[in-house]
Parts: structure tokens; C-alpha cells; sequence
């Protein structure tokens, strides 16, 4: 069952401004921090979307590092760390949860997920303990796929439902019809009570239906609907009149 507002896992992102120490420096001097009070995110699907260094993918660490994730991702109960690279805004968001809990939970950074790939096989390798944890990704040493196999065993194998799922930029290494069956195993998971926040550049990925979309820009963040985002825009612009745009493209050059 979907859920509702009065169901939803993770209500709300607030930033505890009282007690950042200035607004002058990174990540607190980026618009979409210096603009931000309240993120009220959707009980299914919120996407944060924008161009390039808006901060999209420090807003969503910073909110999957204060519900408890590892930095470079994967479950509740990874605790690894290739690089410590992430910044200190998980110290200054607080997370308004829900009155449900999720029973599975998940965070995929499509730029560390061969380092969550290198994590599980290690883990793999240590005697003792249950099961083999790659048994949850379809079975397949992840490292013997590409990219984007090994990205969709992780969406269709091992998100289980009723769970909660942090996505950055998911689509890097996928297909658009790779994209569209992503669309396809999101609403499964919803239809199965999970809720979703996502940082993507494709208006594939931002277009399922009645999700929030929030837009970052050098003027802080703001809802918006897919047609007004640049990203489906420029897209339809292009493949409408795609001569017209290689001209101007080709011409500044």
C-alpha cells in the first residue's frame, strides 16, 4: 500500500540555522543551504533536481548521513570509508521522521558505488556470519557486470519494499529504456509502501507521476513541474528542432 502523510517515513529536513557557525563558507554558502528552513519531502517520490554545483548531491548526503548512512553509501549497517570527503552538513540538518518505520533502507551514489561493490565482497571473504551479502544482489559478483547491470541488480534485487531509498544521480550508467524500467521498479517499491528521494539530471528518471520536484538554483530551492524544468526543456528543444540547435551550438564554436 502507498503511503500517505500520515505514513510516510521521513516528513521533513530542517536546517538547524542557529547553529552553523557562517554562511560564507562550503557547503553552508551554497544558495540552496543558505535558503534553506523547512524541506517538506513527498510520502512516495521527491526529486531534487538542478544544474551542476547547485548542491544536489551534498543537500542528499548531508540528509542520508544524519538518518544514520555511510557516506559512500549502501545499507544502515555499511560502515566502510574509501575517502573521507563528505562535508559537515549532517551535523546541522535535523531529520523529522514519521510515525512508521521502514523495514529495509537503502543509499545508492551511483560515483561510490564500486567502492559499496569492493565492500561486499570483502565482507564476503570474512569467515563466519550468515549468508553471502552479494546473495541480496541476484548472486553475481557486481564487479563482473557493467555499470549499469550492476546498478539495476541493485534496484530490482535488492530493494525489498516498505523501505526507504536515497538515490544520487541513479541513472549515470543507464540506458533510457534502462531508465523507463527504473521508473517502472520505483512504482513497485511505492505500490509496496517505500518512499524515495532522488538527485537525478534525466527527465526520464523525475517523471513519475504526482512526485515533488525541487529545483535548485543560484537562487536557493523551489517546486516545479517536469515541462518547466531546464532539464525536459533543453531536451525537447533539441530533439524538436535538433539542426536549429546544432547550428548555435556549432557557431559559438
Amino acid at each position: 500500500m502507498k503511503l500517505e502523510k500520515e505514513t510516510q517515513y521521513i516528513r521533513a529536513i530542517t536546517l538547524k540555522r542557529e547553529s552553523i557557525p557562517t554562511f560564507d563558507r562550503f557547503p553552508f554558502n551554497l544558495p540552496v543551504i543558505k535558503d534553506l528552513n523547512t524541506l517538506h519531502l513527498h510520502p512516495n517520490v521527491t526529486y531534487i533536481v538542478g544544474e551542476n554545483g547547485m548542491g544536489k548531491s551534498t543537500l542528499l548526503e548531508g540528509i542520508a548521513i544524519a538518518l544514520g548512512f555511510n557516506p559512500e553509501g549502501g545499507t544502515l549497517n555499511f560502515n566502510f570509508s574509501s575517502y573521507d570527503s563528505h562535508s559537515e552538513l549532517d551535523d546541522y540538518l535535523r531529520v523529522i521522521k514519521g510515525a512508521e518505520r521502514p523495514l529495509d533502507s537503502f543509499f545508492f551514489r551511483a560515483e561510490t558505488f564500486y567502492n559499496v561493490a569492493t565492500n561486499i565482497e570483502e565482507m564476503d571473504r570474512e569467515p563466519g556470519g550468515g549468508g553471502r551479502i552479494i546473495d541480496s544482489f541476484g548472486g553475481k559478483s557486481l564487479h563482473q557486470q557493467s555499470h549499469g547491470e550492476s546498478f539495476f541488480a541493485a534496484f530490482v534485487e535488492r530493494f525489498q519494499g516498505k523501505g526507504l531509498y536515497i538515490l544520487d544521480e541513479p541513472e549515470s550508467a543507464l540506458s533510457p529504456l534502462r531508465q523507463m524500467s527504473m521508473l517502472a521498479r520505483i512504482n513497485e517499491l511505492v505500490q509496496d509502501g517505500s518512499q524515495f528521494i532522488i538527485s537525478t539530471h534525466s527527465p526520464i528518471v523525475m517523471a513519475y507521476p504526482d512526485a515533488k520536484i525541487l529545483e535548485l538554483t543560484e537562487n536557493g530551492m523551489s517546486e516545479a513541474i517536469l515541462e518547466d524544468t531546464p532539464h525536459y526543456t533543453i531536451m525537447k528543444q533539441f530533439f524538436e528542432d535538433r539542426k536549429r540547435m546544432m547550428y548555435h551550438l556549432f557557431r559559438q564554436n
